[in-house]
């Protein structure tokens, strides 16, 4: 980053491109503030010229980045570097978001028990969703209590939902049909999936399935439930009451082993994700730690957040953290390794789970969960809206 000789002027020196002043793309357009006109420079980000896509994507191999939620999700991203801008600006330039159609944004109860008289005239919505370009596919229904977690194992054909019921379903995707419940003897916290390892977080414990051979472990150590779980290469990360939890794979024995702890949190550990070779930790005691993988200590402590860090997701080079205080920050890295906001979506409400996917043409989706029982559906990088969808309690 270079200053232009305004002082308090910034600009970005992109990738594969000539440093000349009129190849610099400015750093008050990119944050939607640049009031110059002319402006000396780049208004657009530059394409990359052709033999610079191995700089571009960052991996050598020439092929997008991908993002990852704090269970691993994955998804291919499109090959432009993103660029997170104010919505309300429309001369910023925002990627196409589907038009909704606005009936209501209260679902009608007399539909939802099978008996509204007013049927297509109703004003209240007929539908758990509102937006274009998704629909509900299917209803598992079972659970007497809050489903707590879901993982879907890549190449199978079982889902596994845990409960606040103290039980594990097995579901059938192809027949949508319950095949099994295991009594677990406690609350479940957190559910992920790696591999052919299912990990469930139960108060005291993590139980541990591999769902090829049917092997069955459980990893003592948490004091009190787990929140949050996520793995790196052959290291389990969990957050509990007292900090993070570390078990090493041990592939002689096909067991997971006591590794290591992590503390410096005041208070319990709520959401962990592992990006750019790094753990990030959020807790409820407000504040993000972010954490070396190669020494496993604390490199730098983010305060930005006001209330419960809820939950994480790593998009491209991007790292995107939601609060109960009603904000979603994206953080980015500076030259110095640190990471700063650089820029700020607010909602209504407390924000509780971020997820990623991306649609059938492949552009990126944010779906954010907050306490009003809504899920919203967002463009990246523009945040603009395109969808929620409803349920009767906090999702």
């Amino acid at each position: 980053m270079d200053s232009d000789g305004g002082g308090n002027r910034r600009v970005y020196k992109r990738p594969g491109i000539d440093s000349s002043k009129n190849q610099k793309v400015c750093f008050h357009w990119r944050a939607c503030k640049c009031t110059r006109f002319p402006c000396p420079f780049l208004h657009s980000e530059p394409a990359y010229p052709s033999g610079s896509a191995a700089s571009a994507t960052g991996n050598g191999s020439g092929t997008p980045k991908r993002f990852a939620d704090d269970c691993g999700f994955s998804g291919q991203l499109p090959r432009r570097s993103p660029n997170f801008k104010n919505k309300h600006n429309n001369s910023c330039g925002r990627m196409g978001a589907n038009k909704v159609v606005r009936k209501t944004e209260k679902v009608c109860n007399f539909w939802v028990r099978g008996n509204c008289s007013y049927g297509d005239k109703c004003k209240l919505l007929h539908s758990w969703s509102l937006g274009e370009g998704f629909n509900m596919l299917n209803h598992l229904d079972g659970h007497q209590k809050l489903v707590s977690g879901i993982v879907l194992p890549a190449g199978m054909d079982k889902l596994f939902m845990g409960s606040k019921d103290e039980t594990l379903r097995v579901w059938d995707t192809n027949s949508g049909q319950c095949t099994g419940v295991i009594n677990l003897g406690g609350e479940v916290g957190c559910m992920i999936g790696e591999g052919p390892w299912l990990f469930v977080g139960i108060p005291n414990d993590v139980k541990v399935w591999n769902t090829q051979t049917n092997q069955e472990l459980t990893l003592s150590g948490p004091a009190g439930q787990v929140y949050a779980m996520v793995v790196f290469n052959d290291l389990l990360f969990a957050g509990t009451q007292e900090g993070i939890l570390i078990w090493k794979f041990n592939a002689v024995t096909n067991t997971f082993e006591p590794a290591a702890s992590l503390k410096g949190h005041t208070l319990p550990v709520v959401s962990l994700i592992v990006g750019a070779n790094r753990l990030y930790s959020g807790s409820l005691d407000h504040s993000i730690k972010v954490w070396s993988l190669e020494n496993l200590q604390c490199i730098q402590t983010l305060t930005e957040h006001n209330d419960v860090v809820m939950s994480f997701l790593w998009w491209d080079k991007f790292l995107l953290s939601c609060s109960l205080d009603k904000t979603i920050n994206v953080w980015v890295t500076t030259e110095n390794g640190n990471l700063e906001v650089t820029y700020t979506h607010n909602e209504e409400n407390g924000v509780l789970n971020l997820r990623g996917m991306t649609d059938l043409e492949s552009k990126p989706v944010l779906l954010c969960a907050c306490n009003d029982s809504y899920v919203r559906l967002f463009d990246l990088p523009s945040f603009s809206e395109r969808g929620k969808i409803f349920a009767k309690q906090e999702i």
